[in-house]
């Protein structure tokens, strides 16, 4: 897959930005994928979505075997 370089660029400042913008979920996604686990297939991940003056939005997904591929072949995009 070719990557147009200034595109690369700014999809890592963006990166770079929101990681200022919020280092917990950085260290909880860190944590997630790189503490020696991994997400194997059928973890369930879970979102909840909370607006102002609003209820709870939730769903979730099980992980399966294409989502993985998906997954490597993103972190493989800034090497």
């Amino acid at each position: 897959m070719n990557m147009n370089p200034s595109m690369l660029l700014k999809l890592m400042n963006a990166k770079n930005v929101f990681s200022q913008n919020h280092p917990k979920f950085e260290a909880f996604l860190h944590t997630v994928f790189m503490s020696g686990k991994g997400i194997p297939e059928g973890t369930v991940i879970e979102v909840t979505v909370t607006r102002p003056g609003e209820e709870p939005i939730a769903a979730n997904l099980r992980v399966q075997q294409s989502d993985l591929e998906l997954l490597e072949e993103l972190k493989n995009l800034g090497r």
